[in-house]
């Protein structure tokens, strides 16, 4: 009996999620004073964000949505993937992005991207990288989290939006969460990430 219910808590866990999110959405949308919502919503590195944005043609607002969807804005985070830093980041990629000389090691050295500039530089570069080679919002995010080559795979064929053909859960709830993200930053900071 132990297993079935686990189970069932396993099928409940997404969707309790996307109520506490929606929740959040909720609150934020009607809340009168968009200064209480940006306590749950900073931009603490804004400056570091808006020149990687500018450099690399990435809009502020997704990679707000992007930090904190990934590690809610704690620089030292660290996954059991290993991916660290605030956009969690795997040390890999970004030793290949600078290898391929998308990025300067030197001055940004990827062996350090607990340092919240790097890691941003790293990060902004990598969704650059990602909106070269994909067609729309929705695909960037998606590899951001599965990968480009999932991503190509789930396009193979089909002229559905993304969102349609994911097979990664994690990734549908992570394309949703940073979505929703991404309009409430938009929403609490109409006149820059810096406002």
């Amino acid at each position: 009996m132990g297993k079935p219910r686990f189970f069932r808590w396993f099928r409940v866990i997404p969707l309790i999620f996307v109520i506490g999110i929606s929740a959040v959405v909720l609150f934020v949308h009607l809340s009168q004073d968009k200064q209480i919502a940006k306590t749950f919503y900073p931009v603490p590195y804004a400056k570091i964000i808006k020149q990687a944005s500018q450099k690399y043609g990435v809009d502020p607002y997704l990679v707000c949505a992007v930090i904190k969807c990934e590690s809610n804005w704690n620089k030292d985070a660290k996954s059991q993937a290993g991916a660290v830093g605030l956009m969690q980041l795997l040390p890999d990629t970004a030793q290949h992005m600078a290898n391929k000389g998308l990025i300067s090691s030197k001055t940004y050295p990827y062996q350090d991207l607990f340092n919240p500039r790097n890691n941003i530089e790293y990060g902004v570069a990598y969704l650059a990288y990602l909106q070269s080679q994909l067609s729309s919002r929705d695909e960037v995010v998606a590899a951001y989290n599965a990968g480009p080559g999932k991503v190509q795979e789930w396009k193979h064929g089909s002229d559905d939006p993304i969102h349609k053909n994911i097979t990664y859960a994690e990734t549908s709830i992570y394309l949703a969460n940073v979505n929703q993200t991404y309009e409430i930053y938009k929403h609490l900071y109409p006149d820059g990430i810096d406002s």
